[in-house]
């Protein structure tokens, strides 16, 4: 991956930090195939019953061949400090760790037979940049993603 040259927002609680509701744009490129697409839809990331975050997306996917619904979601689990969350698939089987202490982390997460490259930057409070770099004997994609803030969640008082 590009060493990082352009400014990061650190976070010290990644959890409170994401709360809320995300626009995503997210851009395809399939180079074993020569093929490229794109996402748009909402991030959300809600709190959950057993104390961790629901991370939730929905939208659009657009291929050459293909337009139609596409969803994903994960879990985020406390990690040992404010600035870091486990990202947890939805059966709860470990992805990667998430730590926006900088502003900026890398992971990895070996999928047999596939090797993802995980990289997130906090460009401000409302930007969020971050790419899986998916490497296998079929697989050879880049998918990068930006997320901005649409809003907050309601307070309690709010309700």
């Amino acid at each position: 991956m590009p060493v990082e040259t352009q400014s990061c927002f650190p976070v010290a609680d990644a959890a409170a930090f994401l709360l809320g509701t995300w626009e995503a744009e997210r851009t395809l490129m399939d180079n074993a195939g020569s093929r490229h697409g794109s996402f748009t839809g909402t991030t959300t990331f809600t709190p959950d019953d057993a104390g961790r975050l629901s991370w939730f997306e929905t939208g659009t996917v657009f291929w050459p061949d293909f337009r139609g619904p596409a969803f994903r979601e994960y879990l985020l689990e406390a990690g040992p400090v404010p600035s870091n969350l486990r990202v947890l698939f939805p059966d709860k089987r470990p992805f990667h760790d998430l730590d926006l202490s900088t502003g900026s982390c890398t992971a990895e997460h070996w999928c047999s037979p596939d090797a993802y490259r995980i990289r997130f930057t906090v460009r401000t409070p409302d930007i969020i940049e971050y790419s899986w770099d998916v490497q296998g004997p079929a697989k050879d994609q880049l998918l990068t993603t930006v997320l901005r803030r649409r809003s907050f969640p309601a307070l309690p008082h709010e309700l």
